[in-house]
Parts: structure tokens; sequence; C-alpha cells
């Protein structure tokens, strides 16, 4: 068995040399006996082209996987998770890279402590570079450890960015854990999912993790069929969680989660970033949210953690989804214009 399988999904990143960064930074890791599963989801530019090269370039250590229609990252994940033979599993986004000795580093800290899934930083940077900019902490050291009650809430509430970490294949493979396909934000619906399956977690405290961060955010832009995803990630991780049978015990954090990336952060990116609003989208969106969770009010974390302003704006919602509609509509505009005016006067 391969001790490690690196799985990278790939679409359309040929152009400024992003997919070759990410490439060099695997195939030229300090350890030995690992592979790079590149999984090539139906790219309509040279991604294909780029990911052959590496894969003469480097035979037995760089396996590039195709098929004909695009399932978006999760797809390409699985296909990635159905060959890999690693003992490890570890993924990274095709646009990214990591240090030199980011899987060395991760790797021995498993070996050191016995865990069955390590993580570490990640640096938010805006060109190729081995500097470190921005550190941004995933995960936090109260959910690290041996997995107890207390931190498995935790995980399901923040569960952290995949990406930035590797996990026990077997682990995987056991329980049959994958991501859904098709939509944005799989990791979203997963990584609360998956983090029920592991026993112990640990963390290296360095940023060995480089976040690409392009200089046009079209990646960030916000659409209707992205906010729609979004809610699909909430729908499929409660299915997961009930399906799984971790609802029970787990149901505070569920709903939680559920309100959080199904409803509050869909309701405030679509009213703040999509240009063409409906009311209608409001309205169904509510509607699906209470569906499932009638009295979400009144959940602790709710309660504890949603920001006052976005409480009373819900509360607005749940009174007149016209009258929510329109007031936010006009506090945007106000302050857009107030900042506009701001921005006139330092000039």
């Amino acid at each position: 068995m391969m001790r490690l399988s690196v799985i990278v999904p790939v679409y359309n990143m040929a152009a400024e040399g992003k997919l070759n960064h990410c490439l060099d930074s695997l195939v030229g890791q300090t350890i030995e006996d690992y592979e790079i599963l590149a999984v090539d989801d139906a790219s309509t530019d040279g991604s294909l082209r780029v990911l052959r090269e590496y894969e003469q370039r480097y035979p037995g250590k760089v396996k590039v996987l195709t098929y004909p229609v695009n399932r978006r990252q999760g797809g390409a994940k699985n296909e990635g998770l159905r060959a890999a033979s690693g003992e490890w599993i570890g993924f990274i986004d095709s646009d990214d890279w990591v240090a030199p000795d980011y899987f060395e580093k991760l790797l021995r800290r498993a070996e050191e402590t016995g865990a069955d899934v390590v993580g570490c930083d990640y640096s938010l940077v805006t060109a190729y570079t081995f500097q470190v900019g921005q550190v941004v902490p995933n995960n936090a050291s109260d959910q690290t450890g041996v997995l107890d009650e207390e931190r498995y809430r935790k995980l399901i509430l923040r569960p952290g960015s995949m990406v930035v970490k590797i996990y026990r294949g077997d682990v995987i493979r056991r329980n049959g854990l994958c991501f859904p396909e098709g939509i944005f934000y799989e990791d979203n619906c997963a990584g609360s999912v998956w983090s029920l399956y592991f026993r112990h977690f640990e963390r290296v405290e360095e940023p060995l993790y480089y976040y690409y961060q392009h200089s046009i955010s079209t990646v960030h832009r916000v659409t209707v069929e992205k906010c729609r995803d979004r809610m699909a990630a909430g729908q499929r991780m409660l299915a997961e969680m009930r399906q799984r049978g971790f609802m029970d015990r787990y149901r505070p954090e569920v709903e939680y989660r559920f309100i959080e990336l199904y409803f509050v952060n869909t309701l405030f990116s679509y009213m703040a970033g999509v240009k063409k609003k409906k009311l209608s989208f409001v309205k169904e969106l509510w509607k699906g949210m209470t569906d499932v969770f009638p009295d979400f009010a009144r959940n602790d974390y709710y309660l504890r953690y949603t920001g006052a302003e976005e409480k009373r704006m819900i509360a607005l919602l749940g009174r007149s989804a016209a009258g929510f509609y329109w007031y936010y509509r006009g506090l945007w505009l106000y302050r857009k214009l107030r900042g506009t005016r701001r921005r006139r006067g330092q000039e």
C-alpha cells in the first residue's frame, strides 16, 4: 500500500501557470512513497495537456484520471478516492500549493501522536510565493486531541477546511465517506460528517498551505446558482447526519450547522451579492428553513453566535418577507451611498 495519496481536482486551471505551481509543489515533497491523483473534471482549457506532461515526467508518481462530464470538485474528489491506494489521503485545490515539507510534517505529527487526522493553518497569498502572508487558523486547539463528545460538537459546528488535512484512508473506506457531486461547497457538507468518524485529531502549528487569492475574484462572485448549491450542501449534510444515526446525539449542533449553511449564510450572501434579487427566493429560503426546523430561533448556538443585527433582520423576515426584502435593499443602498461620499471626501 502507498503511504499517501494526494487528490487534486482540476478544472480549467492552466492559465497563469496556476496548475504548474500546484503540481510543482507536490512533486517536490520531501517524502517518498506517495502518489498524486490529478483528476481532470472535463476541463475545456489546456489543463489536461499540462497534467499529461507531468504524468510523463513523473511516471508512477503523477496519475491522471479523466471523465467526460463536469461533476464539480466533489465528483473529482470521489473519483480520486476510488483510485487512491494510500494509507493516508490528502486533498489540495489545483490553484493552491504547499510547502515542500508539508506532508512530511503532517505525517510525522500523526506518527508521534497516533492521530488519524492531522491538519495545519494556511496562508493567504496573491502571487506565487513561499513567503507567508496573512495566516488563517484552521481549527482551534480545543478541537484537537483524542476526540470526545465536547470536541465532536465543536467539530460539527466548525469543521475547518478539508484541504489542509490528511486523513487515514482506512477510516474513509470503512465508513463510505465521500463528497456530494455537482455542487459547490462540497466541503461544507462533508467536513462536519467526516469529523465524527475519526478518533484523534492533531495539528501542526504552522501555515504550510498557500491559499491563492485571485486578483479578479470570480471564484467568490455570488450567484443564484451558488446560493442554491449552498442550500443543497446544507440539505445533503442534514440527510447524511440522519442516515448515519448522528441526529439524536448531536441535534443542536447539526441544527445550527444547517441554520448557518442553508439559511443565514445563503440569505445574506444572496441579498448582498446577487444583482437581480427576487422576493420569491427569499420566501423560498424561509420556507425551506422553517419546514425543517420551525423553532430554529430558539437554538442555543443561534442565540449565542449569530450576530445581533442578523437576528433582528431574520426576525423581521419571520414577520414579513416583503418587509425584510425592502428594508434590506434600502439599508444596503444607504450604506453604499454613505461609503461613496466618504471616499469622495478623502480624495
